[in-house]
């Protein structure tokens, strides 16, 4: 008597079908802006935004990056929870292609003193990792494909990270 309904084979193979064909459709090159009239302005326009976002989306990694220093620092009980952490927005910095530090170019603001408390330290660097990851997630409605890409990882990345450090402030002795 054959099976009826959906089996742990079909339910797989309709997953995998899924997800070739959201890899394929995301993979072309779009529109072909050198045959569209005034397509050269078009793609310098396009050129010049993607650098504005890269650019803005650099400056938020690096104010962030600055942030967890400071909270490192003016609490050393959380600085090996915050190390990981710390170490991957410094990946994602240089993956925005910006510098190791906030030097040279437009600087990032400068991030409000830490908190005296761990926790409330620990809280604020949460809703800053949630406010940049929400940033992020927003800008990828007009980012070029790579580039959202990129962005979407690092907000996913960022909300993990807010979760982290909501858990590690519950965790954290006052």
């Amino acid at each position: 008597m054959r099976r009826t309904g959906t089996t742990r084979r079909s339910a797989l193979t309709a997953t995998g079908a899924f997800a070739l064909g959201a890899v394929l459709t995301g993979c072309g090159d779009g529109p072909d802006t050198a045959t569209a009239p005034g397509g050269t302005d078009a793609a310098a326009a396009s050129l010049r935004a993607g650098k504005a976002l890269r650019a803005s989306a650099a400056r938020d990694s690096a104010s962030l990056l600055t942030r967890y220093e400071q909270v490192a620092a003016a609490h050393p009980v959380t600085e090996p929870g915050l190390a990981p952490m710390s170490a991957a927005v410094r990946e994602h910095l240089a993956a925005l292609g910006g510098p190791a530090k906030a030097a040279g170019g437009s600087p990032a603001p400068a991030p409000p003193a830490a908190a005296t408390d761990a926790r409330a330290a620990l809280r604020e660097l949460a809703a800053e990792e949630r406010r940049v990851a929400d940033g992020r997630a927003t800008a990828l409605l007009t980012a070029e494909p790579e580039l959202a890409r990129l962005l979407a990882s690092i907000a996913a990345a960022g909300a993990a990270h807010a979760y982290l450090l909501t858990e590690l402030a519950k965790e954290t002795p006052a």
